[in-house]
């Protein structure tokens, strides 16, 4: 599994880091707060190189990207892989974005209906209600310790330097305490097809994926026996249930198609 094309590029004010694997339909992996892209997408780059043209970027402040001294929005997120989309001369293209990844994804059809073909959003929200009880009370005192390992070693493996792992972790615990819900019509006014996807013991309540799924019309959904992103990564221990990522990245793989 070896890229066929990596880089930066200067994108609003910023070097972005991204990589490129196999050829074909661009499909586009944002990762998820606190994490850069083969930490989420390992397991799916190596189910699904031979069959799409994989382009995966490194957000704002994560993995080998620049950081930047504003808070950070998915708005702002939306608009940094646009540019960079463009810089790399991919005008449309499908794109599975994974928890916070997964707004990011939904802001650019939104934002940027005519580069969206298709949206896979594995494990995301709109509304504050919709994550589990004491969610957004658990942010309010994240420290950096409370930070997972595994997130930091990676962290720390692509961008030597505790300061900017600080500065990443504040700004994503940030936007997670200041997040305001959003309203209705952006969900709704996405004419793009969209599969949901969620684990059944996920950060999010299954009814709030149903209540998204509802309102985007032909849009599909998919709750899987999982924990938060289990369906498609190995967990924090480093265990994968192949069989359970199996069957999603064919699932995503059939839909894409489709």
């Amino acid at each position: 599994m070896a890229p066929v094309e990596k880089g930066h590029k200067q994108v609003n004010g910023i070097r972005m880091y991204y990589e490129i694997y196999g050829s074909g339909k661009p499909l586009v992996l944002i990762h998820g707060g606190g994490s850069s892209i083969l930490f989420d997408f390992k397991e799916v780059i190596s189910r699904l190189e031979n069959k799409f043209q994989l382009i995966g970027i490194d957000l704002q402040n994560h993995g080998m990207s620049e950081h930047r001294d504003i808070p950070e929005t998915f708005e702002q997120d939306a608009n940094d892989v646009a540019a960079l989309l463009k810089e790399i001369n991919i005008e449309k293209a499908s794109f599975w974005g994974f928890s916070n990844g997964g707004n990011t994804v939904m802001q650019i059809a939104h934002l940027y209906p005519e580069m969206v073909e298709k949206l896979v959003v594995a494990s995301a929200f709109f509304k504050r209600s919709g994550m589990i009880d004491g969610f957004f009370e658990g942010m309010m005192e994240a420290t950096l310790d409370s930070m997972p390992e595994p997130l930091k070693i990676n962290f720390l493996n692509l961008n030597p330097g505790v300061e900017a792992l600080e500065n990443m972790f504040d700004k994503d615990s940030k936007r997670m305490q200041t997040f305001k819900d959003w309203n209705e019509d952006i969900l709704k006014g996405i004419n793009s097809p969209i599969l949901f996807i969620s684990g059944d013991k996920d950060v999010m309540k299954p009814e709030h994926i149903v209540e998204m799924w509802r309102l985007v019309k032909d849009s599909q959904l998919m709750i899987l026996p999982a924990t938060h992103g289990s369906y498609m990564m190995a967990d924090f221990d480093g265990n994968a249930d192949e069989k359970l990522i199996d069957f999603t990245v064919s699932e995503v793989e059939k839909f894409l198609n489709n």
